[in-house]
């Protein structure tokens, strides 16, 4: 690949910011006239992956929520007109009371023990719905602690999936659907659709139309970097379009599953202007860098050792590009700054 829209000087200059990032990482650093001259040892604020700095940022205070009570091991927050959020300030799931009962959207396992303590403190109504946002085990693995459940909701990708995991603490769904599904419950109302694979097949949207509340989990990350390779989407064009489909949908309040808020339209344009900027910065990147030149003592049918040089290097420049100003605009930035930027850069390639 040849270099393009930057001289040698400015590939230079790039790799130079690039090195003081990259603490440990596989990367050679690369002398005037292009060839590498040995790994680099600077140390950097951002560590690469697998390397542990000495102290993460500290988180801003716009990404934070209520505290919990370590007594409780959770937090209750009312989303208007007997809709809940239940959350330990990592994990959210939801709740809403009708006239005869109560539905519980997700069980996170890392408080579903709780869910019915939570339910109880707002009402004495049995559960009667289970909807699942998912199949991941993350987000409702704890639903087998629920006790049986009558009914339990999910989109037919999810059923396909949970039987394949054969989880006793994933019951199988009872009802599923394909496009969309509207559970009315008494007065209540919860409105279900599939957008497509981005997250993961089955990841549905959920939406309280009375109250203005959307659940849709590991998409967008209030405030917060998103978690790795941007959530771990197995598909990140339709990943990044459901962000961007977000500013236009009509909810007041967003329950994305994670962090320790509730979402807003801000929150959706500050996350689809951190994807374009990290693919803006990827895509520069897999222009600048070139491909297998300078690698010393490398058997020349050793492709693997040229593609993971050239993607280290343009991982490299991604993350030193996007530092600057995403640093102190997100969460967490520097956890998982360099798997968005390699996740990006795979997915520029080969999507």
């Amino acid at each position: 690949m040849k270099t393009r829209n930057i001289d040698g000087a400015g590939v230079v200059r790039a790799l130079a910011l690039a090195t003081a990032i990259m603490s440990a990482a596989p990367l050679h650093a690369q002398s005037t006239d292009g060839e590498h001259t040995g790994p680099t040892t600077e140390a950097s604020a951002i560590a690469s992956i697998g390397v542990r700095p000495a102290a993460f940022m500290k988180l801003p205070a716009s990404a934070k929520g209520p505290e919990i009570d370590p007594k409780k091991g959770y937090r209750i927050e009312s989303l208007g007109a007997d809709l809940y959020m239940v959350t330990d300030n990592a994990y959210q799931s939801m709740f809403l009371v009708y006239d005869h009962g109560v539905v519980v959207v997700d069980a996170p396992p890392s408080y579903a023990g709780k869910i019915k303590e939570a339910v109880g403190e707002i009402t004495d109504k049995p559960i009667t719905h289970l909807v699942y946002s998912h199949a991941h085990a993350d987000h409702i693995g704890g639903a087998g602690s629920l006790g049986e459940t009558p009914v339990i909701i999910a989109h037919a990708e999810t059923k396909r999936l949970l039987l394949r995991d054969a989880d006793p603490q994933r019951p199988i769904p009872t009802v599923t659907f394909s496009d969309r599904y509207t559970l009315k419950v008494g007065s209540q109302v919860l409105e279900l659709s599939y957008p497509g694979n981005g997250h993961e097949p089955g990841n549905i949207m959920i939406y309280a139309p009375a109250q203005k509340v959307l659940m849709f989990v590991d998409i967008v990350f209030p405030g917060w970097m998103p978690f790795r390779r941007f959530g771990v989407a197995q598909d990140i064009p339709g990943y990044f379009q459901q962000v961007r489909d977000l500013a236009h949908h009509p909810f007041e309040k967003l329950v994305g599953g994670h962090v320790s808020r509730i979402g807003t339209h801000e929150d959706v344009k500050l996350q689809i202007e951190f994807d374009d900027d990290v693919k803006t910065a990827t895509s520069t990147a897999l222009h600048d860098q070139p491909f297998g030149t300078g690698l010393r003592d490398v058997e020349g049918a050793n492709s693997w050792a040229f593609v993971s040089d050239y993607t280290a290097r343009v991982a490299g420049q991604c993350v030193a590009s996007m530092t600057p100003k995403w640093e102190t605009k997100l969460a967490a930035f520097d956890t998982f700054i360099w798997d968005q930027c390699y996740a990006m850069e795979q997915s520029i390639r080969v999507d």
